[in-house]
């Protein structure tokens, strides 16, 4: 005996699996950011004691442009990868961005998928492309943001934190 499931049965059945997928859909845009928040964290808890400790020291060696001569007062690192059709919008930002503030911003594309940069990603807690993190003067973080961020906002951003001379 096997069963059969009417037409409008279908039909039904078909509108509920429908709504199903609408609400994991608007489940996952509204939590994203807790979402993004905990991969971070997965990925920050893998990071070792000497992992944290050398790229601290790489950062502020390379960083902190109050100990060394760089003239930069901001760095805007963007992590992504050449693939990623956000992040190929990304590269324009950043290129604007390099053109706008040449000796105020050092602008610094980290590439997800290279294995050097691996140690970055997990110190960071980098877990979603594009990602922009902003360091002040002395290498510290100070603004994050995940997807595309556009070069208005990201040009208020430094104007608001760049020092006045």
């Amino acid at each position: 005996m096997g069963y059969q499931i009417s037409g409008k049965a279908k039909q039904i059945l078909n509108l509920v699996f429908l709504g199903l997928i609408l609400v994991f859909f608007v489940a996952l845009f509204m939590f994203k950011g807790r979402l993004n928040n905990a991969a971070s964290s997965i990925l920050l808890s893998q990071a070792t004691p000497e992992t944290i400790s050398s790229v601290s020291a790489y950062i502020d060696s390379v960083y902190n442009y109050e100990k060394n001569s760089n003239p930069f007062e901001i760095t805007f690192l963007e992590f992504g990868s050449t693939g990623c059709s956000a992040c190929k919008r990304m590269g324009k930002v950043l290129k604007e961005i390099q053109d706008l503030y040449p000796n105020k911003v050092n602008v610094v594309f980290v590439n997800f998928t290279k294995k050097e940069n691996h140690d970055l990603l997990k110190f960071y807690g980098i877990a979603v492309i594009p990602t922009q993190v902003v360091l002040d003067k002395t290498g510290k973080e100070f603004f994050r943001h995940s997807g595309f961020f556009s070069t208005d906002k990201l040009k208020t951003l430094i104007d608001k934190n760049l020092t006045q001379n």
